[in-house]
């Protein structure tokens, strides 16, 4: 029989932990885990609640610190719940923390408050999206609006009240055309001309409320 060659596996490999000798690359590889390890820290808060603080010194002594709602707030119930013998020694250094991270626990609040906005922010556009496709085959401004929050319905307010001026300028406009001879526009051409074609030839926004697409009447 023919032995055959047995085929090496070329997946990924474990690496393994251990000081990483150039400076380049040692201060990339902290920063890339410092961040993943601030992302987890955050989902954690996010998902199950949790107060979390985290508190990183690079190698170069530059203090870096994550904490929700603040690393200061969770050092001091840290301290509080545990008694120690060296217990002295702790406020000394929770001072000198909050110095050095102050800035960052209000960096850190703000992203909390970011990704709060943007969760928001996706739950409103998925609303937007169900409106959109219940609404298919009617005119926009009949479609259902019961899961509208308040900043969409005053957009949709808007966009109606925009509508209903470029409707009054239109039939004023076939009024005035009815009543007048049509040598005089033919004429006065230069000069005269749709108020309504003019102002809606040109794709404006603000006229169908965010979701919509543009059109003369259907989604």
């Amino acid at each position: 029989m023919v032995n055959k060659e047995r085929r090496t596996s070329m997946g990924r490999k474990k690496i393994e932990i251990k000081r990483i000798d150039h400076q380049d690359y040692r201060q990339v590889t902290f920063s890339k885990r410092r961040t993943g390890l601030f992302k987890k820290a955050s989902e954690l808060c996010i998902l199950c609640g949790a107060d979390v603080a985290a508190i990183v010194f690079s190698p170069a002594g530059k203090v870096f610190s994550f904490g929700h709602p603040c690393v200061d707030s969770v050092i001091d119930r840290y301290l509080a719940r545990n008694s120690s013998p060296d217990v002295s020694t702790y406020p000394l250094v929770t001072t000198s923390h909050r110095g050095a991270g102050i800035h960052h626990d209000q960096a850190n609040q703000q992203y909390m408050d970011v990704l709060r906005q943007l969760e928001a922010e996706k739950k409103r556009g998925e609303a937007l999206e169900q409106l959109r496709k219940g609404g298919q085959g009617r005119f926009w401004w009949d479609a259902p609006i019961n899961d509208l929050g308040l900043h969409e319905l005053e957009m949709f307010k808007a966009s109606m009240e925009e509508l209903r001026k470029k409707v009054i300028r239109k039939a004023e406009y076939l009024r005035l055309e009815a009543s007048s001879p049509s040598s005089f526009f033919n004429e006065n051409s230069v000069g005269v001309g749709d108020p309504f074609v003019s102002q809606t030839t040109e794709a404006n926004p603000s006229t169908v409320p965010y979701g919509f697409d543009l059109g003369y009447g259907h989604i």
